[in-house]
């Protein structure tokens, strides 16, 4: 259901996470926790082409039995039980992700405004910030859903290859359950329960254009709350503890931005993931470095150009 630009991303990720995980929590000692805890696919009214995608894409899966649904509450349609399928925490991948670069001598600098961006004969020689001025080797532009915003403010003179995205407003809600309530991830439609290993489980999501605007309804939580209850009667038991938006970079099918500037030589972009950054991630980052140090990639790079057809 998914261009098949997002596909090539997320299956080559999926080869990179199982070794980034086990480095990042050796190295770091923070868990990204990792967690191929496997897919429930609730209801596949295009069976035939799930399963054919899924041979496809070597993606083990097998029709989900009658004793998936002993706990959930749902009208299942033709379910499919994909057990590779594997799960991180964001947080915890983010923190693990910082401290690792912080050991290897990367220099952050946070709550940090870009002011003002120096250009030369088509080159940028020089950041301007709150911080001071930065000399500039290679730029990149991996701003999330500000990325198109930043650009177009920085970069006027090229607007024609302007990164097209908006931000999408997605709410989630957080139960404080208890491990084994719940052991695997469900997808209902486009909402679904992710449970943690130390059983907090997550409800999502909603997808609102919403313009830069972070703040949380009662609507949505009402709504993702009334989800998660009756797909998972048991969570009745426990309460709900954080409720939460976020801004998705949005693109007009999802498919990211990772590419060099066609004419501003030291610049790129790695923007644009939708709802799928973290499922994408490491093959975006591997693809980007690829570019930068401009060597074979891992995974062709022609669907995610910034001239591409939109």
């Amino acid at each position: 259901r998914q261009p098949d630009a997002i596909t090539r991303l997320v299956l080559q990720s999926l080869k990179l996470y199982p070794t980034l995980a086990s480095q990042l929590t050796s190295e770091t000692l923070i868990d990204p926790e990792w967690n191929p805890c496997g897919l429930l696919i609730v209801k596949n009214p295009d069976l035939t082409a799930a399963t054919n995608w899924c041979d496809a894409n070597g993606i083990v899966y097998r029709p989900a039995g009658a004793d998936f649904f002993n706990m959930l509450d749902t009208i299942p349609d033709q379910p499919l039980w994909l057990p590779e399928i594997a799960q991180a925490r964001n947080p915890r991948l983010v923190k693990s992700l910082k401290q690792d670069l912080i050991n290897k001598g990367a220099t952050f600098m946070e709550h940090c405004e870009l002011t003002a961006v120096t250009l030369d004969k088509n080159r940028i020689t020089a950041i301007d910030t709150t911080s001071g001025q930065f000399a500039v080797n290679q730029l990149i532009i991996a701003a999330g859903a500000w990325s198109g915003q930043l650009f177009e403010r920085f970069f006027p003179s090229f607007i024609e290859n302007a990164p097209k995205i908006s931000p999408v407003k997605g709410q989630m809600l957080l139960f404080d359950a208890q491990p084994e309530t719940l052991t695997y991830m469900v997808l209902d439609d486009d909402q679904y329960l992710i449970p943690r290993r130390d059983g907090k489980i997550l409800a999502g999501s909603t997808v609102e254009q919403d313009d830069f605007n972070k703040i949380t309804t009662t609507e949505a939580r009402d709504r993702l709350s009334a989800f998660a209850l009756n797909l998972l009667p048991s969570l009745k038991n426990f309460p709900l503890v954080k409720h939460w938006a976020g801004l998705r970079p949005g693109t007009e099918q999802g498919i990211p931005y990772i590419d060099k500037h066609h004419e501003i030589g030291n610049l790129y972009i790695n923007a644009g993931h939708f709802r799928n950054g973290l499922a994408m991630g490491p093959a975006s980052a591997q693809l980007m470095v690829d570019l930068v140090l401009e060597r074979p990639t891992a995974i062709a790079p022609e669907p995610y150009t910034l001239s591409r057809p939109h």
